[in-house]
């Protein structure tokens, strides 16, 4: 199963490489795009849980790497989710 980084810049200027045990990532985010936090979040969501989801059909388990990202995910978003105005951009994506 092809995996891959994808890179986001939060509000505050950090960057993060973010781990996907699948390509799906890319039908829910573009490089390059910026995102309003909220809506990053409810993507990143739906992608990694579909990831995660995509290897219990093929091994029998869910991927725990993919969920563990989504819940560092949620921890770095949360400083930003009253900020009306946050955003988070999609640098890049790796294979």
């Amino acid at each position: 199963m092809p995996e891959m980084i994808f890179r986001v810049r939060w509000p505050d200027g950090k960057e993060t490489d973010c781990y996907s045990p699948s390509l799906v990532i890319r039908d829910h985010f573009q490089p390059g795009e910026d995102y309003p936090i909220h809506e990053f979040l409810e993507k990143a969501d739906i992608a990694l849980t579909e990831a995660s989801e995509r290897v219990r059909v093929r091994y029998g388990f869910p991927c725990s790497r993919a969920l563990g990202q989504l819940h560092a995910i949620r921890q770095a978003g949360a400083p930003f989710l009253n900020l009306s105005d946050a955003q988070v951009r999609i640098l890049s994506f790796g294979f």
